[in-house]
Formats: C-alpha cells, structure tokens, sequence
C-alpha cells in the first residue's frame, strides 16, 4: 500500500494506493464515521489486476476537515477533482452507504469516468431529513458518544455485536471528529437521488445485508432496480459493513462482478 495526500486546492484528501499501477482503476468509497480502513479485509481477496484507490472523504480519516455542513454536491466534486488528478478515466466505484450515494451522483454528473458501479448498502435516499437533523443534534450535544451505540446496533447484527470487529467500529466511531460527522450526516440528509439515479444505464452490482439495520435489502433492491444494468444480491448474516462482517462472501461478489465486465 502507498499512502499519501492530494491537494485538491481547497481541501486535502488522504489516499491509499494498492494492485498494479497500471491496472484498470478501481475506487472505493466508505461509509459515514469510518475510513479507507473499512476495505482492509477484503483488499487482499480481489483480484490482482486493477489499481486500487481508497479515499478518505472529508472530514474523515485523515483528510481535511472543513466547518459543516457539506452538500453531497461537494463530496461527489472531491471525488471528482481526486480522480482528475490522479488521472483515472472508466473506473469501477465501489461505494457503501454514504460512499455509495456519491457514486451515484458522479455516475450521472460525469459518466465518462465511470464504468461501473458496486453500490453496497446503500441508496438514493437514506433515512429522512428529520432522522438526520436529530442525529445531528445529538452529536452536536453530546459527540459522538450520543450517537455511536445505536450505530453500532443499526450496523452489526445481534449476534456479532459483541465481536472483535464491532468493538473496533465502536472505538473509531467514537475517535472520529464530530464536525466531520456532522458535515457529511447533512450531506445524507439533503440528498433524494430517485430521480437522477433512474437515468442511469451502466453495469452496476448491488449487494445488500441481510441483517442491515441502516439500509435494508428492501431499500437497496428499490435502488437497484432503478438503473438499467443492475444486478442485486443479497449477503445472508451480513449487516451495514459486509466487507467487516462477511469479507469473503463481500469479495467473492465483487470478483465476480469486475471479473464479468472485463475490470481485472
């Protein structure tokens, strides 16, 4: 893995570079109060061939964290400006929850860089503006701690929120900056993609968790089923972050899915 940061002239964002230099990109795009560490356990179960690019949104990792709110406008024009610079022209965007939304909004706004989509977890429309604006002012109130547990529930089934793995999530939910938090939470909240994500024809791999307790697999079924191209599969005992709970089967999709479009 390379690490390192890309001055996007008003904001610098933290990157991760793996796979092949020369390979055919592939992006990904992770989740509200996580980071380019949410890919770790299924970065090494891809395949060899494409060039791997993770990005910490703003407010997040170790990118900047500007004053919020953000618009979802601005989150998509980072991930935008990121891949200009690096030069990544036809990439597969893999993005969950949060990360998910502004795939789809780079999609339709600039579609000449994307060639495919993995849209996991996520939708056009996420929870309602009064779920967010309460959310947000709890943290606002009380940081991350008002908010972190029933997170955690909402991402992990009951079975496995006593794991290893759901502690390390608790642990960097609390760890992260609450304004980062709170900025891209309003981004979701004043985001509804139904109508702009249904002129979207591209291969696309929809994967859902079976025991998503923030977008279901009914949500992201509805979702999918708006873009001409799309395939929708269910990971049985996942939750919000498959590639932490279900790594292998999460993969596997994907592998599949990159495999079948000629992306490694």
């Amino acid at each position: 893995m390379t690490a390192t940061r890309l001055d996007l002239g008003d904001l610098t964002v933290s990157l991760a570079l793996d796979g092949r230099a020369d390979g055919p990109p592939v992006l990904f795009l992770h989740a509200l109060g996580t980071d380019l560490t949410l890919w770790d356990n299924v970065l090494p179960l891809l395949p060899d061939g494409p060039r791997y690019i993770r990005l910490d949104m703003r407010g997040h990792g170790a990118s900047d964290c500007p004053p919020p709110p953000y618009a979802m406008g601005a989150l998509i024009r980072d991930t935008e400006r990121a891949m200009e610079l690096l030069g990544i022209r036809d990439a597969v965007v893999i993005g969950l929850s949060i990360g998910g939304m502004i795939a789809q909004g780079l999609a339709v706004k600039r579609l000449d860089l994307v060639r495919g989509l993995v849209l996991s977890n996520t939708a056009a429309k996420i929870a309602t503006a009064e779920t967010w604006a309460a959310r947000i002012d709890a943290v606002r109130r009380g940081g991350m701690a008002a908010v972190t547990d029933q997170t955690i529930e909402r991402w992990f089934s009951r079975a496995s929120r006593s794991s290893a793995a759901a502690q390390h999530w608790r642990d960097r939910l609390l760890a992260q900056d609450p304004q980062g938090w709170i900025g891209c939470a309003a981004a979701i909240a004043g985001t509804d993609f139904y109508t702009t994500t249904a002129t979207l024809t591209l291969p696309t791999l929809a994967l859902a968790g079976s025991e998503d307790g923030s977008t279901p697999a009914d949500l992201v079924r509805e979702t999918s089923a708006l873009i001409r191209g799309s395939r929708f599969e269910l990971l049985r005992g996942a939750g919000h972050l498959p590639p932490v709970d279900r790594p292998e089967a999460w993969a596997g999709a994907v592998s599949d899915f990159l495999s079948s479009i000629g992306q490694c």
